[in-house]
C-alpha cells in the first residue's frame, strides 16, 4: 500500500484529531497576550520583560518552520507530527509549573521550537488522507481552525486568568494534546511512509537561527528603543541583514538546503505565497490594531475589545466547509480575489469610523469581513501548493507557513510603529490650530471657563484622541489599498489549481 492509496478507518475522526492539534498550537500564539500583565506581576518583573513570553515563542517557532521539510523526510510525516504534539504538551506543562520569568521564557522558547512542524504537518497529512476531489474541503477545515483559534485565544486567556490562574492557559493544552495524539495514532498508525537520510545543512541552519532570531528581536524591541536612534537596533539590523542575504545565497547553491528556495521556480507557489504572506500580514495588523484602538482610545476593556473583534469568526465557521466542497468547480483566483475585495472594502468601512462609533457598527463590519476570511486561506493555500510535486508539498507548506509567520511578525511591529508615528504627525498639526488667533479655539476655551493648566491638559487629551482617530483612519485606508493590490497579484497565478501527484507547471 502506498501513502496515496491509504485511507483511515474514519476520515471524520482523523480530521478531528489533526485539527485539534493544530487548533491547540494556533490558540497558543495569542492566548498568553492578555495574561501578560498578570504573569509579569506574579513573577515579579516589568511588563516590558513580560513580553519575552511572546517573543521567545515567536522567534523559536519561526526558526523551526523551515526545518519541517528536512525533519519530515528524515523521520516521516506522521512520526514528526505525533512527536511535535507530545513535546508541545510536555513543554506546555513545564510552562504552567514555571516559578520564575527565566524559566517561563526558556520553556516558551522550547514550546515554540516543537510547535514549528504542527501546522504544515497537519496540512500535509490532511491532504494525504483526503481524496484529490475533496482536498479543498480539508484545507477549508484547517483554514477555519487558523482563523477561529487566534480570535478565541485572547477571550479564553482573559477568562481563564480572571477566573482561575495564568498557569491554566498552558495546562489546558495537556488534555487537548492527549486526545489529539490518541485519535491520530488510532487512525493513521498503519499509514506507510518513506524516510530519506539526508545530511543537514548546518551552515544554513546557523544563518537561519542568527538571521531570523536577530530580526525577530529587532522587530520586537524597535518601538521600545525608538528604532534606528538605538545602537542595539542598528547593530541587530546589520547582523540580521548580512545573515539573511548570506542565507539566500547559500541556500540557492547548497545541494541539500534547509530552506528550499528553488520552490519559487513554480509560478503558482511564488504568486500564491506572495498573496498569502501579504494578505495575512494585513489581516494580522488589522486584528492587532483594532482591539488596541478600542482599549486605549474608546475605553473598552480587554474582554469587550475581544468580543468586538470575535464576530470575524462567525461566517468562516459556516462558510469554510461550503467553500471547500464547491471550490473544485470555481476558478480559485476568483475566490481569493473576492476575499481581497471584501477585506479591502471592510478596511475602507473602518476608515469611515469616528470616536462616536458604537459597538454594533464595529461588530457588523467584523461579521462582513468574515466573508473575506472564509474565502482567503483555502484558495490561496490551494493555489500555492497546486503546482508542487507531491514529494515537495510538506516542504512548500513549511516554507509558506514560515513566511506567513514572519510576515505576521513584521506586521505586528510595523503596524504599531506606523500608528504611533501618524498620531504624532496629526497631533502636531492639530496643536498648531490652538492659538490666540483662532476664534473657534478661543471660544472653546472660554466655554470651558477660561485658560488654565487643567483646561489645556483636557484639550490635549481631546487632541490626542482625535490624532489617534486620524492615524487609525490612515492605517485602515492603507490596508484597503494593500488588499485591492492583492487582487492583481493573485490573478497572475495559472490554472489548474488542484494538487497533482507529480510535478507542475513552472
Amino acid at each position: 500500500m502506498s501513502q496515496a492509496t491509504f485511507k483511515p478507518a474514519s476520515l471524520v475522526l482523523a480530521t478531528l484529531g489533526l485539527s485539534l492539534a493544530v487548533f491547540m498550537q494556533v490558540l497558543d500564539t495569542t492566548i498568553a497576550n492578555v495574561a501578560l500583565p498578570t504573569i509579569a506581576g506574579n513573577l515579579g518583573v516589568s511588563g516590558e520583560q513580560g513580553t519575552w513570553v511572546i517573543t521567545s515563542f515567536a522567534v523559536c517557532n519561526a526558526i523551526a518552520l523551515p526545518l519541517t521539510g528536512w525533519l519530515a523526510r528524515r523521520f516521516g510525516q506522521l512520526k514528526l507530527f505525533l512527536g511535535a504534539v507530545i513535546l508541545f504538551v510536555l513543554t506546555s506543562f513545564l510552562c504552567g509549573i514555571s516559578r520564575s520569568m527565566p524559566e517561563l521564557v526558556l520553556f516558551r522558547a522550547l514550546q515554540g521550537l516543537v510547535a514549528g512542524p504542527l501546522y504544515p504537518m497537519g496540512q500535509t497529512l490532511l491532504l494525504a488522507i483526503f481524496p484529490a476531489a475533496k482536498r479543498g474541503m480539508a484545507l477549508s477545515l484547517l483554514a477555519m481552525v487558523a482563523v477561529v483559534a487566534p480570535i478565541i485565544g485572547p477571550i479564553a486567556g482573559g477568562w481563564i486568568t480572571d477566573n482561575y490562574s495564568w498557569p491554566w492557559i498552558f495546562f489546558i493544552n495537556v488534555p487537548i494534546g492527549i486526545i489529539a495524539v490518541t485519535i491520530v495514532l488510532g487512525q493513521l498508525r498503519h499509514m506507510p511512509e518513506k524516510t530519506v537520510k539526508q545530511p543537514i545543512d548546518y551552515i544554513g541552519l546557523i544563518l537561519l537561527v542568527l538571521g531570523v532570531g536577530t530580526l525577530q528581536v529587532v522587530l520586537d524591541k524597535g518601538n521600545d528603543l525608538d528604532w534606528f536612534d538605538s545602537n542595539f537596533i542598528v547593530i541587530g539590523t546589520l547582523i540580521a541583514l548580512v545573515a539573511l542575504v548570506t542565507l539566500v545565497m547559500w541556500e540557492l547553491t547548497d545541494k541539500h538546503p534547509i530552506i528550499n528556495l528553488r520552490l519559487f521556480k513554480y509560478r503558482n507557489f511564488t504568486f500564491g505565497t506572495l498573496a498569502l504572506v501579504m494578505g495575512y500580514s494585513a489581516f494580522f495588523g488589522l486584528n492587532l490594531l483594532l482591539p488596541q484602538w478600542l482599549q486605549t482610545q474608546l475605553g473598552y476593556t480587554a474582554i469587550w475589545a475581544g468580543l468586538a473583534a470575535a464576530p470575524l469568526g462567525i461566517l468562516p465557521v459556516f462558510l469554510s466547509p461550503i467553500v471547500g466542497k464547491y471550490s473544485s468547480k470555481v476558478d480559485l483566483r476568483l475566490l481569493a480575489g473576492g476575499s481581497f475585495l471584501v477585506m479591502g472594502t471592510t478596511s475602507f468601512m473602518r476608515a469611515a469610523f469616528n470616536t462616536e462609533v458604537d459597538f454594533a457598527s464595529i461588530v457588523q463590519v467584523q461579521v462582513f469581513m468574515g466573508l473575506g476570511v472564509a474565502l482567503f486561506f483555502m484558495p490561496t493555500t490551494s493555489i500555492l501548493l497546486s503546482s508542487l510535486p507531491h514529494s515537495e508539498i510538506a516542504e512548500g507548506s513549511g516554507l509558506a507557513t514560515f513566511l506567513r509567520v514572519l510576515g505576521g511578525s513584521f506586521a505586528s511591529s510595523l503596524s504599531t510603529w506606523l500608528w504611533h508615528r501618524r498620531e504624532i504627525f496629526h497631533h502636531a498639526q492639530l496643536t498648531e490650530n490652538i492659538t490666540a488667533y483662532n476664534p473657534q479655539a478661543q471660544q472653546y476655551i472660554e466655554q470651558m471657563g477660561g485658560a488654565s493648566q487643567a483646561h489645556f491638559a483636557q484639550i490635549d487629551r481631546v487632541i490626542e484622541q482625535q490624532a489617534y482617530m486620524m492615524s487609525t483612519i490612515d492605517f485602515f485606508s492603507l490596508l484597503g489599498w494593500i488588499f485591492f493590490a492583492l487582487i492583481v497579484i493573485i490573478m497572475l497565478a495559472k490554472p489548474p489549481f488542484h494538487a497533482k501527484a507529480s510535478g507542475g507547471d513552472h
